[in-house]
């Protein structure tokens, strides 16, 4: 039988991605996981990730505040409970554009993840050094 977790997210390592966001991993590979990767993002007001694409197919769902969305190239309000799925190679970003902190949950369908940046075409491991989120 496999290993059964219960993981408290005040226990969840938590990773400085820069310019007021911070990322929370609750499930990776180091968990056991095989399938899949999940975890939550807090964006503070004015933040926003850079438009990107990743190997995997992404789902996010918006735990709390407001912002937008781009999703290959279509820009669209989100708010609380709002969710996203996004296509392996779909470029997107979230930006939080409401006054208080935006949070997102984002499930990726591996547990081996990039992130190629739009603006660049540099593509780097997810949450690495060099996955850092930018802001306006």
């Amino acid at each position: 039988m496999a290993d059964v977790k219960f993981l408290k997210f005040e226990d969840a390592e938590r990773v400085d991605r820069g310019n007021g966001a911070i990322t929370f991993p609750m499930v990776t590979k180091s968990d056991g996981a095989q399938a899949f990767s999940a975890g939550v993002t807090s964006f503070q007001p004015g933040v926003d990730v850079p438009l990107h694409s990743h190997n995997v197919e992404e789902m996010v769902i918006i735990l709390e505040g407001a912002g937008e969305c781009e999703l290959d190239g279509k820009v669209m309000a989100v708010k609380t409970w709002d969710t996203t799925y996004v296509p392996a190679g779909v470029v997107h970003c979230f930006r939080n554009t409401g006054a208080t902190q935006m949070s997102i949950m984002w499930v990726y369908g591996s547990t081996n993840v990039t992130r190629t940046f739009t603006s660049t075409g540099e593509t780097v491991p997810h949450l690495s050094d060099a996955d850092k989120i930018g802001g306006k």
